[in-house]
């Protein structure tokens, strides 16, 4: 259920729900949008200024997808912080490093060398999968999932980088290599759901409330140090795609700072909204979508949606 209550509500004529400090409405807009769009929605929202939050299933345990990279992110920015790593340290980078995906260092043929902080901004900003995978590397799947849990983030937890979770794609699906690893999972039709790295339990996972309190961690420099802190949110605003939430907020003034993730039917994006009078809110839409498909642009647009329609709700509450 929606968490805060209220009377006032309208919606605009493209559909886009705002203003609304009523739960009920509030559900019902989110029912009917989430089956326009095809899929099932897990989102939350907090004002940043006074803790307000609004939520639909924000407890749920959800597939993180790419946006486990915000969590690398961070404990990247705190080894740098302590001195245990130098941002500006280059490390070759070969073919035997490469992982698939669609962006980055996954998709470039030669050998070349960068430097940790660079690897730490391609991560963030085209989703590199290569680059997140030698960061978790030096990094260390256990100290990421240990900074988790001394914030107070039980539910978010890392089972593997990205080259983990594809090689178990494989033994799943049956196939020996990744060029067949598309073909088998459209075979499936809607049984992609069903898969390993579609179900929270199996793979890394979050909720809507803990992604939103980790990005309010990191806006108020709890997460790590200051310095830190204001790494991981120059490097968080430097992100490309602006189909899913920021599209929700089509005016250029107001900065959107965000990572997006998409594996299986699993659709997301969290980030964090700045508004030109100064007020900022946290955001997590999870979306668990109907069929298995990387263009789903109805999809994609409902994020930004449903990140407004939560916005509008605690600026009116």
């Amino acid at each position: 259920m929606v968490e805060r209550g209220g009377d006032a509500e309208h919606t605009t004529s493209e559909g886009a729900f705002v203003g609304t400090t009523d739960s009920t409405v509030l559900d019902q807009w989110l029912r009917e949008a989430g089956a326009e769009a095809g899929a099932e929605i897990f989102a939350h929202a907090r004002d940043l200024r006074d803790g307000k939050e609004v939520g639909w299933r924000s407890d749920n345990p959800v597939v993180t997808a790419s946006v486990f990279k915000v969590s690398v992110l961070l404990e990247y920015v705190r080894q740098v912080s302590s001195g245990e790593l130098d941002p500006r340290e280059q490390l070759e980078i070969t073919d035997a490093d490469r992982v698939l995906g669609p962006s980055g260092l996954s998709v470039f043929t030669d050998d070349t060398r960068w430097s940790l902080r660079d690897l730490a901004t391609s991560m963030m900003t085209v989703s590199d999968n290569t680059a997140t995978d030698v960061l978790v590397d030096i990094l260390g799947l256990d100290r990421i999932n240990k900074t988790l849990a001394d914030l107070g983030l039980p539910g978010t937890v890392l089972v593997g980088a990205c080259q983990g979770i594809f090689d178990a794609a494989l033994v799943e699906l049956g196939v020996s290599d990744f060029a067949q690893l598309d073909a088998a999972m459209e075979s499936l039709g809607s049984d992609v759901a069903g898969m390993a790295f579609c179900d929270p339990a199996r793979t890394n996972r979050s909720t809507p409330r803990e992604s939103t309190e980790l990005l309010a961690r990191i806006w108020s420099d709890e997460a790590a140090t200051p310095e830190a802190c204001a790494e991981a949110r120059r490097i968080l605003g430097l992100q490309v795609w602006s189909h899913r939430l920021a599209s929700g907020f089509p005016d250029d003034r107001i900065r959107v700072s965000g990572k997006t993730g998409t594996i299986g039917v699993a659709r997301n994006e969290i980030g964090v909204v700045e508004y030109p009078d100064g007020s900022s809110y946290a955001i997590a839409v999870f979306l668990r979508t109907s069929r298995f498909a990387y263009r789903q642009p109805a999809a994609d647009a409902l994020i930004g949606r449903v990140a407004r329609a939560l916005v509008d709700h605690l600026q009116h509450a």
